[in-house]
């Protein structure tokens, strides 16, 4: 299924020495697909907040849209190719982890790159900046909670075959063991699934509490759709790391029963600074933009890292964005955030759906 952003983005790219131009890398096709308006508008918002307040560097910030639903192949050549003509001085974006496995070795840390998706971890390559949750703050966590709180221990996974899942797994096999837990079924399938007929056979057969959904987009839709069709919400739960309002609207008010995520930002979550957010996103966008969702917000904060990075090293190189990285901290959507180890430390909270909505339960 394709999803078309909306076309905020100047294209072609504006050059010159007053204009700095930086790589939007978001999906436009496929199961990811459904998170790119949101991501661009968010994107959109932080670009010409950033310009009323003076640019960067004195310089105009523009952003270069890159499909990053394309394969990562040919998203890593897009990208390659842009940096090497000398358009772009930056690259930023939400994208899978299978995208940012292909374009890190090739942008090789010639520019700055902020990956803002929520990840597996353990990304150290040179210049890559990230915004994003890792599972250690997010996942572990959540299953302690589910223990703790549900006295959920017995899951099963189900995930979309690439890094993120497979690797995101391996963490809850360590969590699990840690609180006692128990993974009684482990399963993948291909990026794109509209049939889970047989995974959902496997997920009764298992005898599980909770399911960890490791599913990305339109999979995690017709995921959800089929587990509630077939009964399975009635007495399992479900927690997925990666789903939005995005993913609830598509997915239905009836198939969202007793589905829970966690996250770093909640459009619902009453904090002040997520509040301003929130309503200049709707002021400059209208109320019937794409939804705000963590996942679009992640962009917002990705070219406001960036640009507070290269503010505090006075430079858009990577040497000198890297050296006065650490401890830096500001106020953003999600509250007061911190760079340490090149990834943004931040709150991270446990939310519930309600219907098309989530409902936070408490921060983790």
């Amino acid at each position: 299924m394709t999803h078309p952003a909306p076309r905020h983005l100047t294209v072609p790219p504006s050059r010159g020495r007053d204009v700095l131009n930086m790589a939007l890398v978001i999906p436009l096709q496929g199961p990811a697909g459904i998170f790119g308006p949101s991501c661009e508008c968010c994107a959109t918002l932080a670009m010409e907040e950033i310009n009323a307040e003076g640019g960067v560097l004195g310089r105009e910030l523009n952003l270069v849209p890159v499909d990053g639903g394309a394969t990562p192949a040919r998203v890593a050549t897009d990208v390659d190719a842009l940096i090497r003509a000398g358009v772009v001085e930056a690259v930023t974006g939400w994208h899978i982890s299978a995208v940012r496995e292909a374009v890190a070795p090739r942008i090789g840390g010639r520019v700055p790159y902020a990956y803002t998706a929520l990840y597996e971890g353990g990304e150290h390559r040179p210049g890559v900046f990230l915004t994003g949750e890792t599972p250690d703050r997010q996942l572990g966590p959540t299953l302690s909670w589910f223990a703790r709180c549900a006295g959920v221990r017995r899951w099963t996974i189900v995930g979309d075959d690439y890094v993120w899942p497979r690797v995101s797994a391996r963490a809850a096999h360590h969590y699990l063991r840690q609180i006692d837990g128990t993974v009684c079924d482990e399963m993948y399938v291909p990026l794109g699934t509209s049939d889970f007929s047989k995974v959902l056979a496997r997920v009764e057969a298992s005898g599980c509490e909770a399911v960890l959904m490791l599913l990305i987009g339109d999979d995690a839709v017709e995921f959800n759709r089929a587990f509630s069709a077939s009964g399975l919400d009635r007495d399992i739960l479900r927690f997925s790391s990666l789903i939005d309002e995005n993913v609830l609207l598509a997915s239905g008010a009836e198939n969202t029963r007793g589905l829970m995520t966690s996250a770093g930002y909640f459009e619902d979550l009453a904090t002040t600074s997520g509040m301003d957010f929130a309503a200049a996103y709707f002021r400059r966008f209208g109320q019937d933009a794409p939804v705000l969702n963590s996942l679009g917000e992640s962009c917002y904060e990705g070219v406001r890292l960036l640009t507070k990075l290269i503010h505090r090293a006075g430079s858009a190189r990577v040497p000198q964005m890297t050296a006065v990285s650490e401890g830096l901290a500001y106020e953003s959507p999600r509250g007061t955030v911190e760079v340490r180890d090149r990834h943004l430390r931040q709150r991270v909270f446990l939310a519930v759906a309600d219907g098309l909505l989530w409902n936070v339960v408490q921060e983790l």
